[in-house]
């Protein structure tokens, strides 16, 4: 067969084959767009607020995708129809340096109407991402529904947890990054902290983390080698805990065990939480407690037992009230 017979019946082959694979589509249908899922990872932002993770390449098939019921807080700036929304994502180091923000709802409007939770109506967790310079704050809402604060800064990316209940809805913490100019310097990984010295007071951690189930932790305030036995309440308990996952800075809700004046808990030395780690891995965790009127911050490291954390000599936390200035 010569050259321009070849190709023609070449290409009556290829239309042979389009038509039909026309026909098989026309019948078949559309393919659905795949469901958006919920990435656990911070490299970047996916559509729905979630920060996506990395493609890993492997040919085995995609996990189930979590629902935003397993989800930990803070991994999403926008959850439920609601958004944390910084005035500015970027902003210059200095020790009072304003931060604001809204939270919008549903219809993008701000929120303005918000239920009291551990005695406030917002709870804002600023940490860096070396899990340097932890501060709680509470800031002030002015009538359009902008939040204001100042945080003490310095240079690098942080991690800021807006935890609230907007009225009508369910609690939720969100998360949106901000980031701090000048010359960065991280700090080493994590090792194994259980005790803590801040002010002169020293703070031991008893528990261990099992994934999956409440642990029980015991944290004791000491003083001089006294026990603290007249601490106050702060934020409606004798201490609040913040808990952090190392790698996404995954934030956890953590339940004190009592309250005060309910006749069974103490006012110190021990103060009893109960967290329950969703993953194996290295947690961080933050006591705020309050004793003679002043609000103090004491930091540890854990890691759950099948992925402890390298054990070192007890480390001093950050001296000082940490940022308590706005309680």
């Amino acid at each position: 067969m010569n050259t321009p017979l070849k190709v023609v019946g070449f290409l009556v082959a290829v239309a042979a084959a389009f038509g039909l694979a026309l026909g098989v589509g026309n019948a078949v249908g559309p393919v659905s767009e795949p469901a958006n899922t919920h990435g656990g990872g911070h490299d970047s932002a996916s559509d729905d607020g979630v920060d996506a993770g990395p493609d890993s390449g492997s040919d085995e098939e995609p996990a189930a995708p979590a629902t935003a019921a397993e989800i930990p807080g803070g991994l999403m700036v926008s959850q439920n129809s609601y958004t944390f929304r910084l005035a500015d994502e970027r902003t210059s180091p200095g020790r009072d340096v304003p931060v604001s923000f809204t939270i919008e709802g549903p219809g993008g409007r701000p929120v303005t109407a918000y239920d009291v939770e551990h005695e406030k109506r917002l709870h804002l967790i600023a940490v860096r991402r070396d899990f340097t310079g932890f501060q709680h704050v509470h800031p002030e809402l002015d009538s359009a529904g902008v939040w204001s604060t100042d945080l003490e800064l310095t240079p690098g990316q942080w991690r800021l947890f807006a935890d609230f209940t907007a009225s009508g809805a369910d609690a939720l913490t969100l998360g949106a990054d901000l980031s701090v100019s000048g010359d960065y310097q991280p700090e080493a990984g994590s090792t194994e902290v259980r005790t803590a010295r801040v002010d002169g007071y020293t703070v031991t951690l008893a528990g261990d983390l099992t994934p999956g189930s409440d642990a029980k932790l015991t944290l004791s305030v000491s003083r001089d080698g006294r026990p603290v036995t007249d601490l106050e309440p702060y934020l409606g308990a004798y201490g609040h805990l913040v808990a952090l996952r190392e790698g996404d800075l995954a934030y956890l809700h953590v339940h004190p065990d009592g309250v005060p004046g309910d006749g069974r808990t103490d006012p110190g030395p021990d103060v009893v939480f109960y967290a329950a780690v969703p993953s194996s891995g290295s947690y961080r965790f933050y006591l705020d407690f309050k004793h003679e009127g002043v609000v103090r911050t004491a930091a540890f490291a854990l890691g759950t037992g099948d992925q402890p954390v390298t054990p070192a000599e007890p480390e001093t936390a950050a001296e000082g009230d940490d940022g308590h200035s706005g309680h």
